[in-house]
């Protein structure tokens, strides 16, 4: 008899907007929580989201949400008469000392006429009240100076930050850490950059350090927000990179011909049931006090029809693979913990997604997969083996491949029931995800 432990039923969202203009950025649940930052105060006690339009909501368990709303009025003047807008994007948090430090960016769409201002507070749900501009870009640069994201080397306490988008990449600037500005004059070293054909679309670079590898991971997001956006990760042992993915590319050669640099650990999905998604991206990750990693990112419902629609919120476990790379969980989270598994529990039918890079990245579709008895496996017209490696771990072996899956009880979001998903990377680079047909 089994003993797994499955989630509840997670909140239910509200229903979906169906009007939207260019400042609707604190709506009702998780709707327009665009550009999501994490962020746990143990003070508090609080896990707190900072999302673009400066708002901010909170939570005691990363599943019920309620709305702080804005918590800066407005850039600072410098920045509003740099960038001719009010508009705030993006925000990331720091705590230093006792002050909480909010990065947040200023700008207009399509434009490198940006600002990246510095706003700080005595709270993490502030107000945050404007001190000064920490990097001003135009058109003169190659770089566009929004999407800050700040983090500490390890061995040296330095403070970095971390931004860019489109143009010429994702770069790294060193900070002072006494007043959270620039460090360095210029525009930093450059971390991770695509290629012209791809109209160099690359943004939201964030970046954690894990201690138990003593790897830094590069997430940055490809494509477009509105259709092809999908979240790769690259790994370095020094916070400057370089930083290169599951092939040993580097992430700043722009010598990518079939869009398969970076490792792709998130892309438009779609299973056989429920409401199929694109482009999730602009991600931040909360490495938690139990040890626990989570994937934040926002997300939209499938839509092609160059109409509005409006992003929601992901949040999804991140899992170290056994070579310390990271993948994230098949479904969303819903409370649920990995625990020991048997093989009797993984035997059944699933459906399977590969999330393969393509030109331009498609929305992975699902097909079926089945567990059987004495070590068989069959996925359409393949055949081949799998075996048990610990409690939570197994491996698939078909043709040349080796498949690597972490198995975690889980909230089936399409169909509303609880069930068992994997969560996999191949020997090919390739991550997939699967859910165990329950009902």
């Amino acid at each position: 008899m089994t003993t797994i432990r499955y989630p509840q039923k997670p909140p239910a969202q509200p229903p979906k907007p169906q009007q939207l203009t260019g400042k609707d950025r604190d709506l009702p649940g998780l709707w327009m929580t665009h550009d999501p930052a994490i962020y746990y105060d143990a003070e508090r006690d609080y896990y707190y989201i900072y999302s673009t339009g400066a708002v901010c909501k909170r939570s005691k368990d990363l599943l019920h949400w309620e709305s702080l709303g804005k918590v800066v009025s407005a850039p600072p003047a410098e920045s509003m008469e740099w960038t001719k807008s009010d508009d705030i994007w993006a925000p990331d948090i720091v705590k230093v000392n006792q002050e909480y430090r909010l990065y947040c960016s200023n700008s207009s769409w399509g434009v490198r006429q940006s600002c990246i201002f510095l706003a700080v507070s005595d709270s993490p749900e502030g107000p945050f009240i404007p001190r000064d501009c920490v990097l001003k870009t135009s058109d003169a640069l190659p770089v566009n100076g929004i999407d800050a994201n700040i983090i500490e080397d390890a061995a040296t306490g330095e403070q970095y930050m971390l931004y860019g988008s489109f143009w010429g990449g994702c770069h790294i600037l060193r900070l002072h850490k006494e007043t959270g500005l620039a460090a360095e004059d210029g525009i930093g070293t450059c971390l991770a950059r695509r290629p012209a054909w791809t109209d160099c679309s690359i943004e939201g670079p964030y970046m954690i350090y894990h201690p138990d590898t003593q790897y830094y991971y590069l997430f940055v997001s490809y494509g477009s927000l509105k259709s092809d956006y999908n979240i790769r990760i690259g790994r370095s042992r020094k916070i400057t990179g370089p930083f290169y993915d599951y092939h040993g590319r580097d992430l700043a050669d722009t010598n990518d011909d079939d869009n398969t640099t970076g490792l792709m650990i998130s892309c438009g999905y779609r299973w056989l049931d429920g409401t199929p998604y694109m482009a999730p991206g602009h991600n931040s990750v909360l490495l938690d006090t139990d040890g626990r990693m989570f994937l934040v990112s926002h997300i939209r419902e499938m839509n092609f029809r160059n109409e509005p629609e409006p992003s929601t919120m992901q949040i999804r476990q991140l899992y170290l693979t056994p070579d310390d790379w990271l993948i994230a969980a098949a479904q969303p989270y819903a409370g649920e913990s990995l625990q020991p598994v048997e093989e009797t529990d993984l035997l059944g039918d699933y459906e399977r997604i590969s999330l393969t890079p393509t030109i331009p990245q498609g929305i992975m579709c699902a097909h079926p997969f089945r567990l059987m008895p004495d070590g068989r496996m069959e996925c359409c017209s393949i055949v081949g083996t799998w075996k048990q490696t610990d409690s939570h771990t197994f491996t698939l072996s078909y043709g040349n491949i080796t498949e690597t899956l972490i198995v975690s009880p889980a909230w089936d979001h399409e169909l509303g029931c609880p069930t068992l998903m994997l969560s996999g990377l191949s020997s090919k680079g390739i991550c997939t995800w699967y859910k165990k047909v329950t009902c």
